[in-house]
């Protein structure tokens, strides 16, 4: 339920508020600007979309906003733009310009009682978002609106304390996010080191003073003198797809489970989000049951993108996903790899479809170019990857959690700040005072 449908009993968040705050209704302090642009405003002004807006930060993504083209409603300078759409992105933009907005951003104006920038802090603090985003209507794309917007508590400090808790989260937030970005920097570092470690280990072996010879391939380069490249159609019985139509019928709470792309991850699998499918449906499509040491490759968004069949999937169907049958003249582990390599990756781009999304079909699947040493060169490889991995994917671990207690911590900072709970912030006459329940203005 909104605020509105309870006024004497406010969400938790907005309790206890320091004495001399008030807990308004959003709506009493904030105007919803919905003024729709002219012709001149599109000529004039630029366009930017909730897309647009960073997650959390309320950073522009773009470095210039593009003309405005789509209709949308008018903002000004120093508006806080709140994305209603699946809220729990929580984008919401405090704007340094004139503008026009998507219709999925609301444009919020303060008034006399609430400074912008304190107004943007409490809409973006994960207090604010995560009690809008329990009030969302619609299932697959979440929503919000005025309605439930503006009937929620706003934390009302007098303008000092407002423009003192501002300037605090800004600098704050400004460090947390600079060194969040420096980790996430490592990051991607990390994953380049982690490709050319495969890339290399797949298409060059473990031994640096090995004869190579040229596999006359632009992307593939050189080779180890006594490997073969051979197409994948060559090293497998069959290249074929799971399920492409799956009729809603064929859905249901129990039965097998049927992988799809979103499932898959390089040599793994990602199980947050399963289908199951009717017993009828996975005997009406047996063959694209699977089996252990088959590989499945994703074919649309990341083509390409492999994991190995193992014990656990044994039996499982899938949609959409090109099936390569346990080859037999390589181990699958290896073949996974290397399809996982930035060389199998370029043959994927090049023969991937799509305007929106890359699509990769079996056809060219087939084609794939797949450097052959022997097997038992094949398990020393992969033994010696694995290992590799595995201490660099501990550091990725390490630094992933790093960025997560950070984050969880700038969250926890902006809500504490706005909610008057850190007491330097607060008006020196009010520092040792108790903290009795807001006041609700209900107008």
């Amino acid at each position: 339920m909104s605020f509105v449908a309870r006024p004497g009993n406010s969400p938790t968040w907005a309790d206890d508020l320091p004495n001399g705050w008030t807990a308004d209704w959003v709506k009493w302090s904030v105007a919803f600007a919905s003024t729709k642009p002219t012709d001149e405003d599109t000529e004039k002004l630029p366009y930017i979309s909730n897309e647009d807006i960073a997650s959390w930060t309320g950073k522009m993504l773009k470095e210039a906003p593009e003309p405005a083209d789509k209709e949308g409603r008018v903002f000004q300078r120093d508006d806080v733009l709140f994305n209603k759409l699946r809220p729990y992105l929580a984008k919401v933009y405090h704007a340094d310009f004139d503008g026009i907005s998507s219709g999925e951003l609301l444009n919020l104006r303060s008034s006399d009682r609430v400074l912008p920038r304190f107004l943007f802090h409490v809409l973006s603090s994960s207090a604010f978002i995560d009690t809008i985003n329990a009030e969302t209507f619609g299932t697959k794309m979440p929503r919000a609106d005025w309605e439930t917007v503006g009937h929620q508590p706003l934390p009302l400090p007098d303008l000092d304390t407002q423009r003192r808790i501002a300037g605090y989260l800004d600098d704050k937030t400004a460090r947390i996010d600079a060194l969040i970005e420096k980790k996430r920097a490592l990051l991607d570092r990390l994953a380049e080191k982690r490709q050319a470690l495969i890339t290399r280990a797949v298409t060059r072996g473990l031994n640096p003073s090995a004869p190579l010879k040229d596999s006359g391939i632009d992307w593939l380069g050189k080779v180890p003198a006594h490997w073969e490249v051979k197409k994948l159609k060559y090293l497998t019985p069959k290249v074929s797809v799971g399920i492409v139509v799956t009729p809603a019928n064929w859905y249901a709470e129990e039965g097998t489970l049927a992988l799809r792309g979103l499932n898959i991850r390089p040599m793994g699998f990602d199980l947050q989000e399963t289908r199951l499918i009717s017993d009828e449906g996975h005997e009406f499509h047996a063959k694209s049951q699977l089996h252990e040491g088959d590989l499945v490759s994703v074919r649309t968004g990341d083509p390409g993108t492999t994991a190995v069949v193992t014990e656990e999937f044994d039996g499982c169907n899938c949609i959409d996903l090109v099936i390569i049958r346990r080859p037999v003249e390589m181990l699958p582990r290896f073949l996974g790899w290397f399809l996982n390599s930035s060389v199998a990756k370029v043959q994927y781009q090049l023969g991937s479809e799509g305007a929106l999304q890359a699509h990769f079909n079996v056809d060219t699947s087939k084609e794939t170019l797949v450097a052959v040493p022997s097997v038992d060169e094949q398990s020393a490889i992969v033994d010696h990857l694995e290992a590799s991995l595995q201490a660099h994917d501990e550091a990725v671990t390490k630094i992933t959690s790093s960025v997560e207690k950070l984050t969880e911590y700038r969250a926890a900072l902006v809500t504490a700040a706005v909610t008057g709970k850190i007491k330097a912030l607060l008006v020196a006459d009010h520092k040792e005072s108790a903290a009795p329940m807001r006041v609700i203005q209900t107008h």
